[in-house]
């Protein structure tokens, strides 16, 4: 339980596994005082019950158990009764390295508890105040710098010599260190032994051996130690997790307990595999936490973590107090009042016990409350006043100690009423070496210490990024890197690890742009104006050259004035992470902290000269490697051995450095994390620079991320399966990048100029690759080759590297997502090569003229490509593709048609015949577009895929028949299987030849399906006019004539832009009716077959007015251009007419008419003799005879162009028209 206490109402020490729970605010005369402590480790034993000596007991006399150990004291002198020594200057980092968990983000204040009390006393006391801040996020660090002891040491190492300087040439030197008197040993000695007399109160305590040593500090004996031990309470579990490192502390000499341990730290984050580090240095400097116990404190708002050596004693009916020693003859003063009640504040005791002693001679025993200390006579305090002074003080701190590293001295001379603050760093820097500051170190180990703890949490709290980056730059700020390469490494790999390169498309959603750290400090952060806290000397006397104070408080009585000083640094938001929106921004912030680590490393590898050489009479143990226990051939690293054997230059078996890198040091792990994360950044530097279109940026970026990749191999003697997964990516991005060069072959020296452009950063970070490895095994996929066919081969063989990867490592299983994109990049660049042969072999065909033999390139053009195709479906349908499957099945019909083109004869030659080749090659490629509309199953799948299959069959189909009916192969076979076979083939083109649907391709069905009827059409008449005998056929050929021909005519009424065809289609009717009029007999029957031809003609009035309308287009077009250039060229036809064909159906038209016209004049003649008189019939001949003498005259004139030629016909029809429609009723 967690009491809140009022003015030192304490409740017993507790430790940290118990949950702080709000209790009541107690109230002392009116001064609320809010206080609570909590334990976070402690080496005591359990509380001792103190023993009340008997009146008269002489202290100056040694009790029998005094300096010796016990398992009720725990190791002599360090336990209960406190620890004697002096406060190291370095034991708040000691704390801080212990309970990192704290530093920068709860703690305002570590520091030893003397220091806490020293500052608070600060306006009751003329002592002198000499103390090292260090601030560290929010936090500050306090520990006692004894100028004495410094000055000493100066005289003997040469150390602080700059601060002696200082120290002689501004502050005042008639302050002395008084030397300890004989008084205040004897006052020491008296009461060590008071407190051995209070915990053996029986005197049954064995004789003191003459050979002990006083204060002795080793290890405590077996027994006793386990004896102590089992007793004490267990509040905390450590978890499993957590286990003892290297870089722990040991907590002084007591060996420690999981129980003792609130959190341990690792010195690295174990997620980066770094070595640990300072498992010596730590100790070695004084930085270990000798505190019998550590505790969290909060006085007010202040959260204090502070080291305590005060005995307690316990046991009774109090659980707690302090027990302390006063002379009677002397009073309690201020100073003492405010000593007693802090340490029983800050230590949670409730109660204080002392007692009197005259000359050593034990007087009496009283009891005092802690709330009631401030109240005592002669004592009296006020204990608001000293909250004021801890959060004036606090506040002072931390508004003028705003730069992270800096080492800050807070000086107060003996006697005076001025506190000033100097920045030592700075001063330090001025003599030219900062490493003459000794806490130079400590500080930039913590700072690297406080981050690799956030670095551990970094996936739970995105937001302190900032807060990590801060103090690892200003950890690297503070270091020599060539005297501390491995931390300057470790620090800048952890830098680069801040940035998400595995989430390109989240950068701006991780880190908003309004602050992202809740305490960074920067060393631009600008000192507050306040003339209290920065203001200049007022007394006359100081000394003129006091500028150098960054803060001075003029008069300690201040700092009992509420909220005289405020601080706005406690939260204060910054943005001190980069927002990086741009990738490529993220990604050379990344290399630039990857280049300065690999600096580190390379700097800390000795030179071959530098090492020793080998002694020639030792014998060199030679590894031999036994095959059975080596995981035998299938094991990974054979594989990727084999596989990287089988890519390029790799030299099997050598995993060494060039530089001399030692494996397993910590070199050797770093630069590897380094070279990954490299590796890793050209990558997604390469990936946007594709999505940009820059591929030959791109290339450049993948050449180098796979460089990286290749030293890595060449260094790891194992692979992890992550590093295998990322070099498939790699090699996958590589395999694009390629396919994207050969598709954009036009922008070619632009992408040259980008592939051969190299930042310097680029040529250090090679640098440091080929101090490792020159081998390049990947070097074939990363040329820009200016060869089409090249790069798409090269293209071609990095997803297949991507693929064996994939295999041999068993990452098809775990990865299945990259799996699938592998097989569909290898189905797809398949298609593309197939593509790029077949057009080889359908260019070689355009060009053989005068060979009528197909070439041995040719053939092998076909081979090629087929392959590739076969591959590729194979590809696709491994993943169950079958959209893409039926587009490969599709090229591969599309390829066995360019094969039955290679094989009809040269167009010379008159006798061409269809051949059994094409008819093999056109029946292979059907056969591809049926498994491609199988694969696809139905149109639902992928409708435009669907409709594109439909289409290519159908003309497959059209041209099968088209070259059946226009090349007969009458030498082989009889017309009648001809004519069955061209009308299947015909039939099933219509089929698939979707003219409902609508689409784009709708015009070309319409189109397609009206050439099939009318092509139908004409055969059906052909077969009409040749064959003799079969009155049933000629009947059925008659009824499929008419029907083909009309189904072609509703068709291409429907197109605006086939006019011709239109025309020919109706010409084709009137010479079918001709035909039909030639086997007839009566006048009636031929005059009713005339009258209908008369109405197909007048039916083409539409097409002859499209003509018209183009004509007239075009003659305008021509007009304009002569008008405005002057250009005299001609213009024989416009795209969408041919002049000639136009001519050449108008002339069959004009001679077709006056032929139906000329015969309806001479029959009806006929007839008007015979039946006699006027009727409507008449109306129609006078009418015919009319247009026929127009006819006559408009084709007798030469001169006449081809557009007033169409407006004479349509003239023509015009009066035809009616008259055709009235005779037509007459004849019925």
């Amino acid at each position: 339980m967690e009491e809140l206490c009022a003015a030192g109402a304490a409740a017993p020490l507790r430790t940290d596994a118990e949950e702080p729970k709000q209790g009541s605010v107690l109230f002392l005369g009116g001064n609320e005082v809010k206080s609570s402590a909590v334990v976070k480790y402690s080496s005591a034993p359990p509380q001792a019950a103190f023993a009340r000596l008997q009146e008269k007991t002489d202290l100056k006399l040694p009790p029998a158990n005094w300096l010796r150990d016990s398992a009720k004291l725990g190791a002599a002198g360090t336990t209960i009764l406190g620890n004697n020594k002096k406060s190291k200057p370095f034991s708040s980092f000691g704390m801080a390295y212990d309970f990192i968990d704290s530093v920068g983000n709860d703690v305002d204040v570590v520091s030893d508890s003397e220091n806490i009390k020293k500052l608070l006393k600060i306006p009751y006391s003329k002592s002198h105040v000499s103390m090292a801040v260090h601030r560290i996020g929010r936090t500050l660090l306090l520990d006692e710098l004894d100028i004495q002891e410094l000055f000493m040491r100066s005289s003997q190492t040469g150390d602080w010599t700059w601060l002696k300087e200082f120290y002689q040439r501004l502050i005042d030197q008639k302050w002395q260190r008084k030397k300890k008197s004989k008084e205040h040993w004897y006052q020491k000695a008296i009461l060590s032994k008071f407190l051995y007399y209070s915990i053996n109160g029986d005197g049954a305590a064995q004789p003191v051996p003459s050979t002990s040593k006083p204060h002795q500090e080793g290890p405590v004996s077996g027994e006793s130690d386990e004896a102590g031990r089992a007793s004490w309470p267990a509040p905390f579990e450590m978890p499993s997790s957590l286990s003892e490192e290297p870089g722990a502390s040991n907590q002084g000499s007591v060996p420690l307990e999981p129980s003792c341990l609130v959190g341990h730290v690792a010195s690295a984050p174990k997620e980066q595999n770094l070595t640990p580090l300072f498992s010596d240095g730590e100790n070695s400097q004084g930085l270990k936490n000798d505190f019998v116990r550590n505790i969290l404190w909060t006085f007010e708002d202040i959260h204090m973590l502070v080291g305590s050596n005060m005995p307690i004693f316990g046991g009774g009916r109090y659980p707690a107090v302090s027990l302390r020693l006063r002379d009677n003859n002397k009073p309690i003063n201020v100073l003492t009042g405010i000593d007693y009640w802090l340490d029983n504040l800050i230590c949670n005791v409730p109660e204080l016990v002392m007692c009197f002693h005259v000359n050593g001679i034990v007087q009496k025993y009283e009891m005092i409350k802690t709330e009631d200390i401030p109240n005592l006579e002669n004592s009296n305090f006020s204990t608001k006043v000293i909250k004021d002074i801890a959060q004036n003080i606090l506040s002072f701190l931390k508004s003028n100690c705003t730069k992270e590293g800096h080492t800050y001295w807070l000086f107060k001379a003996s006697g005076s009423d001025i506190v000033k603050l100097y920045d030592l760093t700075t001063l330090c820097e001025e003599t030219e070496d900062k490493y003459q500051n000794p806490f130079t170190m400590p500080v930039a180990i913590l700072l690297y210490k406080v981050a690799c703890n956030m670095m551990l949490k970094k996936n739970q709290n995105k937001k302190h990024y900032g807060t990590i980056r801060t103090l690892l730059l200003n950890c690297l700020k503070l270091l020599d890197n060539g005297r501390h390469p491995q931390i300057s490494a470790s620090a800048n790999y952890m830098l680069s690890e801040l940035f998400q390169l595995d989430e390109p498309k989240k950068d701006s959603m991780d880190f908003p742009i309004n602050g992202n750290s809740d305490e960074s400090y920067s060393e631009e952060e600008e000192e507050m104006p306040d003339s209290d806290e920065n203001g200049s000397y007022s007394n006359s006397s100081d000394p003129p050259d006091d500028n150098k104070a960054v803060a001075i408080i003029k008069s300690v009585g201040e700092l009992s004035v509420p909220e005289k000083y405020k601080s706005v640094h406690r939260i204060r938001p910054s943005c001190a992470f980069p927002v990086c929106h741009d990738t490529e921004e993220r990604c050379r912030l990344v290399l630039n902290y990857v280049l300065e680590g690999l600096k580190s490393v390379d700097s800390s590898i000795k030179k071959e000269s530098d090492l020793p050489a080998a002694d020639p009479s030792t014998p060199i143990p030679l590894k031999y490697e036994d095959e059975s226990t080596s995981g035998g051939p299938e094991c990974p690293e054979k594989q990727m051995a084999l596989f990287l054997d089988k890519m390029g230059s790799f030299q099997k078996g050598k995993h060494s450095s060039q530089s001399g890198m030692i494996p397993g040091s910590w070199q050797y792990k770093m630069k590897l994390q380094l070279i990954l994360k490299s590796s890793r950044a050209y990558y997604i530097l390469s990936d946007a620079a594709m999505v940009l279109q820059k591929y030959g940026r791109a290339l450049r970026y993948i050449k180098l991320a796979l460089q990286c990749h290749d030293t890595y191999c060449c260094l790891s003697a194992s692979m992890l399966p992550e590093v295998l997964m990322f070099l498939c990516q790699c090699l996958t991005l590589c395999g694009d990048i390629q396919l994207m060069l050969a598709q954009n072959a036009n922008n070619r020296a632009a992408y040259l100029e980008e592939y051969n452009y190299q930042t310097k950063e680029d040529q250090e970070i090679l640098h440091s690759l080929h101090r490792e490895s020159r081998c390049q095994v990947f070097a074939w996929a990363t040329d820009l080759s200016t060869d089409l066919e090249c790069q798409l081969s090269v293209s071609c063989k990095c997803y297949e590297a991507a693929y064996e990867i994939l295999l041999f490592s068993n990452l098809k299983n775990q990865n299945p997502e990259q799996h699938v994109q592998v097989l569909k990049r290898m189905g797809n660049i398949r298609n593309e090569i197939g593509v790029f042969y077949m057009n080889q072999a359908a260019a070689v065909q355009t060009e053989r003229v005068v060979s009528k033999n197909i070439s041995m390139t040719e053939q092998q053009l076909w081979k090629k490509s087929f392959s590739c195709f076969e591959e590729g479906i194979q590809n696709f349908e491994s993943i169950e593709d079958a959209t893409n499957a039926a587009l490969l099945l599709c090229n591969t019909g599309r390829l066995m048609r360019i094969c039955a083109q290679a094989h009809c004869a040269a167009e010379g030659d008159f006798k061409r015949e269809f051949s059994p080749e094409e008819a093999l090659y056109y029946n292979k490629a059907i056969d591809y577009y049926l498994k491609a509309l199988r694969s696809l199953g139905k149109r639902d799948v992928h409708p435009a895929v669907w409709d594109s299959v439909n289409w290519e069959l159908s003309t497959t189909y059209f041209t099968m028949a088209t070259l059946q009916q226009d090349y007969a192969p009458l030498s082989r076979k009889a017309q009648e299987q001809i004519e069955k076979e061209v009308s299947e083939a015909m039939m099933k083109s219509l089929k698939y030849c979707d003219v409902d649907t609508v689409s784009a391709r709708q015009p070309l069905c319409q189109y397609r399906a009206a050439t099939i009827h009318h092509r139908l059409a004409s055969m059906y008449h052909s077969c009409l006019r040749n064959q003799v005998g079969d009155e049933h056929l000629r009947k059925q050929h008659r009824i499929l004539a008419d029907l083909h021909y009309s189904k072609a005519v509703r068709l291409f009424q429907l197109l605006k832009d086939a006019p011709c065809e239109f025309l020919r289609v109706q010409l084709e009717r009137v010479a079918f009716a001709e035909f039909q009029m030639a086997s007839q007999n009566s006048n009636a029957g031929k005059l009713k077959t005339l009258f209908g031809a008369l109405d197909i003609m007048a039916k083409t009035k539409g097409a002859i007015q499209l003509i018209r309308k183009e004509l007239m287009a075009e003659s305008e077009q021509i007009r304009k251009e002569k008008s405005s250039a002057e250009n005299t060229s001609s213009h024989d036809s416009t795209p969408g007419l041919n002049k000639e064909e136009v001519l050449k159906l108008l002339s069959i038209f004009e001679s077709r008419m006056s032929f139906l016209l000329l015969q309806s004049i001479k029959l009806l003649t006929s007839s008007k003799k015979k039946i006699g008189g006027v009727n409507e019939e008449e109306i129609v001949l006078k009418t015919n005879k009319q247009v026929y003498s127009l006819l006559l005259r408009a084709t007798a004139n030469k001169a006449m162009t081809l557009l007033e030629r169409t407006e004479v016909i349509l003239s023509l029809l015009e009066q035809l028209t009616p008259n055709a429609e009235a005779s037509n009723g007459g004849v019925q």
